[in-house]
């Protein structure tokens, strides 16, 4: 059944995006007057196709890992005098530009579109408190404290632990300084905190930067650990584990509170636990297996399947922001052009070395986060779409032959220089771009196969 979900939620995902970015091409290059001569989602032979009134056909293939938009071409074989004028190349440059960008363009726009839809009912957020400190570690080191707030994080305002982590990814294999500003949450009086970076986290697999700072962030306090909810089907429910449990030890280690507790079972995908319970007055042990998950950073963890009855947090910890119908429009540009820079910086330290190679991701770790953002509720999968949207985006805007930015690439020196760049260098580039991506596509599946 998970398998199933996982497959449904990774093919929903690639219709939804691909075709978006696929029909931006469409649309604009029959705004140009170019004849389109087939849509088609998927790689392969067609299983499903049709054609309209253009003669365009339409088309579905069996390889869902993307798709395409096929124009009449000059390059691509002798054009009858009728329809030369429909053909892309006898476009002007200006309008061929327009047709490569569009698909990029619109998946961004679907990316705002998905996040003006999550922040229009209003989100509530957990500030960035301190809960400890790790003795001997960086934070320590620096003089950061249990119980000050992150305020910002280089300058940049953390109001929610989003924005905290966020701020601390951006310099994920950097050397330099980290500049923290803190305050305890009974002042308003704010100071800065530095933090030597030294190749922080540089080749770490999934690297955590929280754990990397050497913090962990507040929990409230619990006495007891009650089970409220238990998933049907997940090894806690398998085991025997109902609601109103109370959680006493795991593996003969008391654990009081959620957050210890949590990381035990992550850190043992695949490993037996043995779980002391307390039910209806009576003591029970318990032996559940974590299942392996995947996150959206590409780390796998355990996953028992059940969630404690909710804390109280400290007033003004737990903060709800409401942005209303433009507010939220504009929140989600905000975030589309925030984490488009954490994608092209993410890639410009891949190619420095700054983080390792293995937190590259393929089509197997994306299946596996969509259909664990499935389960987790509608809003949680729309964040990851959004997500994605603007990843695609991104890296088809990247100057590498073969992608839509390697077009744009030979187009912008066409403007500048007047002619068009030679076939046989676009030739050669498309060439060298596609064993690029091939290699890449290659790293991303040995990962994912690594991680399974």
């Amino acid at each position: 059944m998970e398998l199933l979900q996982t497959i449904a939620s990774f093919i929903v995902a690639i219709i939804i995006l691909v075709t978006l970015h696929e029909f931006g091409h469409f649309y604009v290059a029959r705004l140009c007057g170019v004849k389109v001569l087939r849509f088609s989602i998927g790689f392969g032979k067609p299983f499903w196709s049709m054609t309209d009134k253009y003669g365009t056909e339409f088309s579905l293939a069996p390889i869902p890992l993307g798709g395409y938009v096929k124009m009449l071409d000059e390059r691509e074989g002798e054009i009858p005098a009728d329809l030369l004028d429909q053909a892309f190349t006898q476009k002007g440059v200006w309008q061929r530009i327009a047709i490569v960008v569009a698909g990029p363009v619109a998946n961004f726009l679907l990316a705002i579109l998905l996040y003006w839809v999550i922040f229009l009912p209003g989100i509530t957020a957990l500030s960035p408190v301190i809960g400890s400190v790790e003795p001997g570690g960086l934070a320590q080191r620096s003089g950061l404290e249990a119980g000050q707030e992150i305020v910002a994080v280089d300058g940049q305002a953390t109001p929610t632990r989003r924005e905290f982590v966020e701020g601390l990814i951006a310099r994920l294999g950097e050397t330099g300084d980290l500049l923290l500003s803190v305050k305890y949450s009974d002042s308003d009086l704010e100071y800065e905190i530095v933090v030597a970076l030294d190749a922080w986290l540089k080749g770490s697999e999934a690297p955590d930067p929280i754990a990397g700072l050497g913090i962990t962030l507040f929990q409230p306090a619990m006495n007891e650990i009650v089970v409220q909810q238990v998933v049907v089907g997940e090894p806690a429910a398998n085991a025997g584990i109902v609601e109103g449990d109370k959680l006493l030890s795991v593996d003969g280690v008391d654990i009081k509170a959620w957050q210890p507790w949590s990381d035990y079972v992550r850190a043992r995908a695949g490993q037996a636990i043995e779980f002391e319970l307390l039910r209806d007055g009576s003591q029970l042990s318990l032996t559940v297996t974590p299942r392996a998950k995947t996150d959206a950073a590409g780390e796998v963890f355990g996953f028992v399947g059940i969630a404690p009855e909710p804390v109280n947090w400290p007033e003004g910890m737990l903060r709800h922001y409401e942005y209303g119908v433009f507010g939220s429009l504009w929140k989600g540009v905000e975030i589309t052009w925030s984490t488009s820079m954490s994608v092209l910086v993410s890639v410009k330290k891949l190619i420095v070395g700054e983080i390792s190679t293995k937190n590259l991701s393929g089509p197997i770790t994306i299946a596996k986060v969509a259909g664990d953002r499935a389960e987790h509720g509608l809003l949680s999968y729309i964040e990851f779409l959004a997500m994605i949207s603007v990843f695609l985006g991104v890296f088809n805007l990247l100057p590498i032959p073969v992608l839509d930015g390697g077009h744009l690439l030979y187009y912008l020196i066409e403007v500048v220089k007047g002619s068009p760049v030679p076939e046989r260098v676009q030739l050669v580039g498309y060439q060298l771009g596609m064993a690029f991506v091939l290699c890449l596509m290659t790293l991303a599946f040995y990962n994912d196969i690594m991680r399974l």
